[in-house]
């Protein structure tokens, strides 16, 4: 059975960065394109980033753009998000995801992927 691990999550200031990691189980991770998103208290989960199979294409909600930068590294199965300039509305529970076979690798929508972590809390003090 495939999983997401997340870890790397946490209390930080605000300008501050943190390094968030999911891990993948099975030997298929390559294949998939993979994507970031978040909950905050109240809301819905909302987009946050993809990354192409090959990790050549990425994709990023305007919101976290010029900040964030998502990579992952297929010879570790793992799928990373990197965040700067952290902001208290950065605060939500972030998830990794797995982009559904056979739909665009850089896709936006919870429907679109067919695999999630757990979740990791990210909070971001003022």
């Amino acid at each position: 059975q495939v999983q997401l691990v997340e870890s790397g999550g946490g209390l930080v200031q605000a300008g501050g960065s943190l390094r968030l990691s999911c891990a993948a189980s099975g030997r298929t991770f390559s294949t998939y394109a993979m994507g970031w998103f978040r909950q905050a208290p109240g809301k819905e989960r909302e987009f946050v980033a993809t990354i192409s199979r090959g990790g050549t294409s990425t994709y990023f909600a305007d919101s976290v753009k010029g900040r964030f930068t998502i990579s992952r590294d297929n010879a570790k199965n793992t799928v990373y998000l990197e965040m700067n300039s952290l902001k208290p509305e950065d605060t939500a529970v972030y998830y990794c995801a797995r982009v559904r076979a056979g739909a665009w690798d850089m896709a936006m929508t919870p429907t679109e992927y067919d695999l999630w972590g757990q979740g990791t809390q990210v909070t971001v003090s003022s």
